[in-house]
């Protein structure tokens, strides 16, 4: 329960050198840098990624020219289940929702005059996520640059597929094999990658609250640590390389403190659960997206002043990334202009707010620090519950995370329903005969007879007998213990395609029956 005013008193058991430190210092609770921007601002990302790799790829030198810092790809449906364009299970939803990418071929066409050694990538892909970063590396091997030297993010984080946005592939025991396959040789090779982001952002979109989004996430985090320990890593072969995707919903000041609770969560577990002693372990980074789930359809401009104060509640709790959502998100994907709009947005508060030339600038306020121990608090609570239940795989085969999300959502939406919670232009300011004249975004169903094409004339090109080497390599590999990655670069050099090698991995894995939850 929220007060009106906020004291001394409310913060009594604060004691600043252990729970706040100074920015830059353990825990690590008002910033994980001294400088934090200072020298640098936040990566500037957008979501991209429609219809063909080509297609997507003029998106991305548009951004790259308007100032964009950083590449965020967008992978269409079936890629994320891991189907191929032609497979049936795929027909209608080619290029939908994001790139389509069957192949190194397409890879290749998405990442066309991008110098993969100057660009930062991120890649949002759950379930075959070891099969697009092994397209990726393949990609920067063609091009000639040395995976020392490519720097991205993979989101990879397979539980959160099972808690909230339900596009898995693999059981989640393979699924867990493949993420610590990647840790081992990411750590190895590609030293720059952050190998997974901890995504609490569907747990939140999906409807959990702020609360839930830090304690689910937390929780998943340390699942991941410990299966990298059981593999036989180091943790500070691997930690430091763990990154965090987090939502920016509407209560601004929760926001905030719901980023400064996480840091300090994470590095004093790091520290005293794991035993880890680099530094870097210990530091909890993270990217930012603003909320989807508050944009609406109904006065659509109305998102832009949304999704500026979910921005700038990003920038003041410390991100070292951001995505920011375009207006228009509710009808399609974005347009070049809306897309343009959301990345001035984050210009706008990058140069001329100031906001970037003071280090957590509410930090010692006693509304945000009690508000961050109080989110402190509530994550401890999750995480012990979620002990109790049996950890974080017990919890997903229960349908434990399901129900309590859906509890969450339901209690949302009846607070809209009875006026308890204002949505400006949908339960109060409505405008009856309100109409849009966005231009909207259109993908062309003739796409996907296109990318169709595009595979069927790969298959008929490649060697047959390359492809089927790698991929009885890779079945090999799947049914000892050995390191998957090898065999997956290998296969996206031979122009196996997503299908071919999900479907080899299936057939030593078997494939996932979510719990029914009622």
């Amino acid at each position: 329960m929220k007060k009106r005013i906020y004291t001394a008193r409310d913060i009594r058991g604060l004691k600043p050198r252990r729970d706040l430190g100074v920015p830059g210092t353990f825990p690590y609770t008002r910033a994980i840098r001294a400088d934090l921007y200072e020298n640098r601002f936040w990566t500037m990302r957008l979501f991209s990624g429609f219809g063909l790799p080509d297609e997507t790829n003029r998106r991305f030198h548009y951004l790259l020219k308007q100032g964009e810092t950083g590449l965020s790809v967008a992978f269409d449906l079936p890629t994320l289940l891991g189907y191929d364009s032609d497979d049936p299970q795929a027909e209608g939803e080619v290029g939908r929702c994001g790139v389509a990418i069957d192949s190194l071929e397409d890879m290749e066409l998405l990442f066309s005059k991008i110098h993969l050694d100057q660009v930062s990538t991120s890649m949002t892909i759950n379930g075959p996520a070891a099969i697009l970063y092994a397209m990726y590396l393949a990609c920067a091997k063609k091009k000639g640059v040395p995976w020392s030297k490519i720097r991205g993010t993979l989101q990879n984080d397979c539980l959160k597929e099972y808690i909230a946005q339900n596009t898995w592939t693999f059981p989640p025991v393979p699924a867990l094999r493949l993420i610590t396959d990647i840790f081992a040789f990411s750590a190895r090779h590609v030293p720059k990658f952050n190998t997974i982001s901890i995504s609490g952002y569907h747990i939140r979109e999906a409807g959990a609250t702020a609360a839930q989004e830090l304690g689910f996430t937390l929780a998943n985090g340390f699942t991941y640590v410990e299966a990298g320990i059981r593999a036989g890593l180091a943790v500070d072969a691997f930690a430091p390389r763990l990154s965090f995707f987090f939502n920016s919903h509407l209560n601004f000041f929760e926001e905030i403190a719901k980023y400064r609770a996480a840091r300090k969560l994470w590095a004093q577990t790091m520290k005293r659960r794991f035993k880890a002693r680099e530094e870097q372990s210990l530091k909890l980074r993270f990217h930012t997206q603003t909320a989807g789930c508050t944009l609406t359809r109904q006065q659509p401009y109305n998102n832009i002043v949304r999704t500026a104060y979910q921005a700038l509640a990003a920038v003041l709790g410390g991100t070292q990334s951001l995505h920011t959502n375009s207006l228009d998100e509710t009808f399609s994907l974005p347009s070049d202009e809306t897309a343009k709009l959301a990345l001035r947005t984050q210009q706008i508060l990058a140069h001329e707010t100031g906001v970037t030339q003071v280090v957590d600038p509410l930090g010692g306020s006693y509304y945000v620090e009690a508000l961050t121990a109080g989110l402190e608090h509530q994550a401890r609570e999750i995480l012990n519950e979620i002990r109790r239940e049996g950890g974080v795989l017990a919890c997903i085969e229960s349908g434990w995370f399901q129900r309590e999300i859906a509890r969450s959502a339901y209690a949302e939406q009846m607070a809209i329903e009875r006026r308890e919670k204002i949505v400006v232009g949908v339960n109060a300011y409505a405008e009856p005969d309100e109409k849009s004249a966005l231009h909207i975004l259109e993908v062309s169903p003739a796409i996907e007879q296109k990318q169709c094409r595009r595979l069927k004339g790969l298959k008929k090109k490649r060697s047959a007998r390359r492809v089927q080497r790698a991929l009885d390599r890779l079945q090999e590999r799947a049914e000892s213990q050995q390191n998957l990655m090898p065999s997956l670069v290998e296969a996206a050099l031979s122009n196996a395609t997503l299908g071919e090698m999900t479907r080899t991995l299936k057939g030593v894995f078997g494939e996932y029956e979510p719990p029914t939850v009622l």
